[in-house]
């Protein structure tokens, strides 16, 4: 990582203002050069195809393709892919799916621009790079009862309003079905009706409106 062979970053982002910005403070360090941008996931996957950065930053939703899916696409044809989600969401839920997906990072928007340039040398050593507020974040998440999927499911139609009787006719099930998970939801959350489950699950990145 020389200023003669720079690292070469790919930017996905839907916010033009947002990534025209950050592609001029990249290209103003001397060992770092931004060789694509894109604006929806699938651009991302492609342009990654083509470009074989040393870097993506990638925004964690966009239009066509979410950025967890593009970072699972990308991954699947180069393990080795060094992908930073840089996202103004801070849900436990978003950061562990992220992370899991295979992320190099999880950087928050409001982060300062040496942090975002220190994530990116760092990722390139081979190293991850968990911020201290995302690091709070995991270990919350880390304390609470895991969801199964059926429950995160059923936590998905909660937020949206619908009753039990509606996700029973939804999913195919029983409406007791729907009650007992719902009921376990409620638990595992800390929450005492279905109105905080659906703010937590909305808070967490657990269900998106």
């Amino acid at each position: 990582m020389t200023p003669n062979c720079p690292l070469r970053i790919l930017l996905a982002d839907d916010h033009p203002i947002l990534r025209e910005g950050l592609a001029l403070i990249l290209d103003n360090q001397s060992d770092m050069s931004v060789v694509g941008q894109a604006s929806n996931g699938r651009e991302a996957v492609e342009q990654f195809e083509q470009l074989h950065p040393d870097v993506t930053l990638m925004d964690l939703r966009m239009p066509e393709m979410g950025g967890v899916e593009a970072l699972t696409t990308i991954r699947a044809q180069d393990a080795a892919a060094c992908i930073i989600l840089l996202t103004t969401y801070d849900g436990d839920e978003d950061i562990y799916r992220g992370l899991r997906a295979g992320a190099k990072s999880y950087l928050l928007k409001d982060a300062s621009t040496q942090e975002i340039l220190t994530a990116i040398r760092q990722v390139c050593t081979g190293r991850n790079h968990i911020s201290p507020a995302v690091g709070v974040r995991l270990a919350e998440r880390a304390q609470m009862p895991e969801l199964s999927e059926s429950e995160q499911q059923i936590l998905c139609y909660v937020a949206t309003g619908r009753s039990n009787q509606e996700i029973a006719a939804a999913l195919g099930i029983a409406e007791s079905t729907v009650k007992f998970h719902v009921n376990n939801i409620l638990s595992k959350l800390g929450v005492e009706n279905r109105t905080q489950a659906a703010i937590a699950a909305l808070k967490r990145g657990i269900a998106k409106l």
